[in-house]
């Protein structure tokens, strides 16, 4: 869609500057359309951003406080799942029932998750295809993944999603089959990223046709339940599913694999769990996702142990 270039300019608060809400934000900032704030635990001058196209360094405003902050016409919500409860606070400061939310996080359910945390605020689930790396505080890598970066429902909030980021260099699907767009990306997220956490690896474990046969398995349960839950998937989605992740680059990761790597806890509800919840919610027996859910479990717990 093409957006008018004469929308007015807003102000748009980042929560959480990880892999996916640096490329965001230096996105945003670069651009220069609206005003950017980043909502960090470090504060930083400028963010780089390392694209396929070349690298973008940019001033870029941040607070460490929620209580430095106040409300704002868009807050991007980029933090993982798992760490939503830690944002309630800025979520507080930032949001009136005039504010847009945009989820940019992996897994389904953003609207429930998030609907007593937002003070009246209109939530604007999206999906999110580009990977991306947290290089350090201030410098992340962006991989394009798919034809478009980023897809939203096809509604008054979607569109109004696709037009900030007019000018910026990030494409929006807009698509009236959300639902089934969800379960095409979760599909691809619970294969590539227990399977390079539990292994350790980065996508190029899944070269292996031990791991492929692995993942065929994982992905036929979560087809048989993504069904259950209304998605429109063809009788192929899961050939499709590991196609398309091996079409990306072998030495890209994923976001579990660099959590498990830095002793961070794993966003295993919203993916693995997700599954394993709908096909108990359905009869749909999920053995293959429910033993990969229990060990991403026990790291897991092994991860917030040693945090304390």
């Amino acid at each position: 869609m093409h957006p008018s270039s004469a929308s007015p300019r807003q102000t748009v608060a980042v929560v959480g500057l990880g892999s996916i809400g640096g490329v965001i934000a230096g996105a945003l900032r670069a651009a220069d359309r609206h005003d950017v704030l980043a909502c960090v635990r470090t504060s930083i001058d400028h963010l780089t951003v390392e694209r396929p196209d070349g690298v973008v360094r940019t001033p870029l405003r941040t607070i460490t406080d929620p209580a430095q902050a106040t409300p704002v016409d868009w807050v991007l919500l980029s933090t993982k799942v798992q760490d939503v409860p830690k944002s309630a606070s800025w979520l507080a400061a930032l949001c009136t029932p005039n504010t847009r939310v945009a989820v940019l996080q992996n897994g389904i359910g953003h609207v429930e998750r998030l609907t007593p945390l937002v003070g009246g605020a209109t939530i604007v689930p999206t999906i999110v295809y580009y990977n991306s790396e947290r290089l350090a505080a201030d410098h992340v890598r962006m991989r394009p993944a798919d034809s478009q970066e980023f897809a939203v429902r096809d509604d008054a909030d979607g569109h109004a999603f696709a037009e900030l980021l007019h000018g910026a260099p990030m494409r929006t699907l807009v698509s009236a089959d959300f639902l089934t767009l969800a379960w095409r990306k979760l599909l691809l997220n619970v294969i590539a990223n227990p399977i390079t956490a539990l292994a350790m690896e980065r996508m190029t474990v899944l070269r292996r046709d031990d791991v492929q046969a692995l993942c065929m398995e994982t992905l036929h349960e979560a087809v048989a339940v993504g069904r259950a839950e209304g998605a429109q998937l063809p009788d192929d989605a899961a050939d499709q599913a590991l196609a398309t992740i091996l079409s990306y680059p072998a030495e890209a990761g994923t976001s579990m694999y660099f959590d498990r790597l830095a002793g961070r806890p794993l966003e295993i509800e919203a993916l693995t769990g997700a599954v394993v919840a709908a096909g108990r919610k359905h009869g749909i027996p999920t053995p293959v996702n429910n033993t990969m859910f229990t060990l991403l479990r026990a790291v897991h717990d092994a991860h917030v142990a040693a945090s304390r």
